[in-house]
């Protein structure tokens, strides 16, 4: 049965941030992930967790200006130095929260970029990251993000990134495999869960992320069936964690159904 962890960037938005560790503690989630934590200190988070028994599964590093609509930097040249000053402070902030996982984001390819040279900075800044991630016995994560939903994203297929894996090298460098992203941008879930995590190879994918498609929101509605690929997950052997990054329709208590049955199930 696979190990759910609540995305508090997206669920529980009826609290404040600060204030959603101890809801999802209360709905029975032992997990949690969010996008970014530098707003608050790291001792404050981590005293929630704490508090809450929760575990922090996964953050991003810092991803530019988000504001003004950048999503991620680790593959934009010329900006070497801000990614690597970025990464060393999600390493200081993973070792408060005990976090084995940072999501390193690629970034968007402008129009004109030079594309070749852009896979080559994304290389080397993940390389470096995977080198100093090790050091803290931690992991590099990227995401295949789709077009759909972020346009202009650098990468955007399973494929590449499982290529670009094998090209760095790094055993500590692995795939967040967003089933959302996935389904939007290529499909055949179950196919591709199979290739990258059956037949004895080795364990690249070290997270998972889900949402309804095609609206984003609970697992169990729109088009893909999750209690399928749930056992999938099972049968594959992965035993990680599933991180919830959807919005709920009316409420994220409400709205969690899906998750007090399969604790339910869990627990049979």
């Amino acid at each position: 049965m696979p190990q759910f962890a609540a995305n508090l960037t997206m669920m529980y938005n009826e609290h404040g941030f600060l204030d959603r560790f101890a809801a999802a503690a209360r709905d029975g989630f032992g997990a949690v992930e969010f996008l970014f934590p530098y707003e608050h200190p790291a001792e404050t988070i981590a005293a929630l967790l704490r508090e809450n028994n929760l575990q922090q599964v996964l953050f991003n590093a810092p991803p530019g200006d988000w504001q003004s609509g950048e999503r991620g930097i680790t593959a934009l040249p010329g900006r070497e130095a801000e990614f690597r000053a970025g990464f060393e402070r999600a390493l200081e902030y993973a070792q408060a929260l005990r976090c084995p996982r940072i999501h390193a984001m690629a970034g968007l390819v402008a129009a004109g970029a030079d594309r070749p040279r852009m896979r080559a900075t994304y290389m080397e800044n993940l390389a470096w990251a995977a080198e100093k991630a090790a050091a803290e016995k931690a992991e590099v994560l990227i995401e295949p993000i789709a077009g759909r939903n972020v346009p202009g994203y650098f990468l955007q297929f399973q494929a590449e990134a499982h290529a670009l894996l094998e090209e760095i090298g790094a055993p500590n460098l692995k795939v967040l495999m967003d089933l959302f992203h996935c389904q939007v941008q290529e499909g055949d879930l179950a196919i591709r869960m199979r290739k990258y995590l059956g037949d004895g190879k080795p364990a690249r994918v070290s997270h998972f992320q889900i949402a309804g498609v095609p609206e984003r929101h609970e697992p169990d509605t729109g088009e893909v069936r999750y209690e399928y690929l749930f056992d999938l997950m099972d049968e594959l052997g992965y035993s990680g964690w599933v991180g919830c990054e959807y919005k709920p329709r009316a409420g994220t208590s409400e709205g969690l159904g899906w998750f007090r049955k399969w604790r339910g199930t869990a627990a049979q």
